[in-house]
């Protein structure tokens, strides 16, 4: 488990002030200021390492009673925008690296995912529905200019008529504006666009190496011209820091053409309870007690509750009126509360290899 540090400082563009050992690892390290400024003297800003993942898997699936899709595609473990608060920083744990700077800065890219997909839509078991890619970490995240393995994976689904979605905050989804397209006129695919505040300053430290709130604005405005339909996704929601925000992020992305919308409130998992704690206390040190205080109360307690019925929307007073709040918003703006039905009847799947040959 992590800990806190006591006067955590962060590096430029990075969303964690500290590289916590994982939760499964035998042996913790504890960071400490000796006063010679060795705790983080700002010289030599971790870069970002990609390594090559040749993956045996590439679906996901899942039978969470509160998503709307029971399987997923992640193209990448880790994820560069170095949002301070993401869920998905424990699963770094996993392949022995930390939640907080490995995570941002240790990425792995599967560059086998179209192959792996190829073969599992060719399974004469496969059956289709909807899967989401980027649920974990962002499919769009900067390295994917390089890599394109979630273009590669579109053309696969584009190919075969199957449905998609995807989540993402970045506004490198319009490169792909083409397959989306394509995608939105046999009604296959949607885009979840993430918008977590609208202040240009604390998206900067709050998601510092994402796109700001106004280019996720021009992606939904640019993903409606071209016809696909767009959920707005305000999430996380932070009691005291960002919610005040929810009904001006509903109005600003559905006159920018988003024709249906969502949210979460934050939750702070294993280690990203302490992560996050650091980070309020570098930003927002007058907040960080009152705000860690509300997630609390959201979650009756532990603020890494995520019980099924509870982890996307919290529990308790202050989580109801934040629902009615959504819900009166989205009523008067008439943006729908749900994603859009995609067609599974036309999926076809990919040909055998033997096939090729004719």
């Amino acid at each position: 488990m992590s800990r806190r540090i006591d006067n955590p400082r962060l590096q430029p563009g990075r969303g964690a002030a500290s590289n916590p050992a994982g939760r499964f690892e035998a042996f913790q390290s504890t960071a400490f200021d000796d006063g010679w400024g060795s705790l983080n003297d700002g010289s030599g800003a971790p870069r970002t390492i990609v390594t090559a993942e040749t993956a045996k898997s590439i679906l996901s699936y899942n039978d969470s009673p509160d998503l709307p899709f029971d399987r997923s595609i992640n193209p990448y473990r880790g994820c560069e925008h170095g949002c301070s608060y993401c869920y998905a920083r424990p699963s770094h744990g996993y392949l022995g690296l930390s939640a907080g700077l490995d995570f941002e800065t240790r990425l792995f890219a599967k560059v086998n995912a179209a192959d792996l997909l190829r073969a599992e839509l060719a399974r004469k078991a496969y059956r289709p529905a909807k899967v989401v890619i980027g649920v974990n970490t962002d499919a769009y995240q900067p390295i994917e200019r390089e890599h394109r393995i979630t273009r590669q994976l579109l053309e696969v689904l584009v190919q075969c008529r199957h449905p998609v979605g995807v989540i993402t905050k970045s506004a490198l989804v319009l490169r792909d504006v083409d397959l989306w397209r394509e995608l939105a006129q046999r009604n296959l695919g949607a885009v979840n666009v993430t918008v977590t505040t609208l202040d240009r300053a604390l998206a900067r430290k709050l998601e510092p190496r994402a796109p700001t709130p106004e280019r996720r604005l021009e992606a939904i405005a640019g993903l409606a011209l071209a016809g696909v339909p767009v959920c707005v996704m305000a999430s996380p929601l932070i009691p005291g820091l960002n919610d005040h925000e929810l009904e001006a992020i509903l109005q600003r992305a559905k006159d920018a053409g988003a024709r249906h919308a969502s949210y979460t409130l934050l939750r702070l998992p294993f280690e990203v309870r302490d992560l996050f704690a650091d980070w309020l206390h570098v930003h927002a040190p007058g907040k960080a007690a009152h705000v860690l205080g509300l997630i609390a109360d959201t979650r009756a307690g532990p603020e890494r509750n995520g019980d099924f019925g509870v982890r996307m929307r919290g529990q308790g007073a202050y989580a109801a009126l934040v629902a009615q709040r959504f819900a009166q918003a989205a009523r008067r703006l008439g943006l729908e509360p749900a994603e859009p039905a995609l067609d599974v009847s036309q999926f076809l799947p990919p040909p055998t290899g033997q096939l090729r040959l004719f």
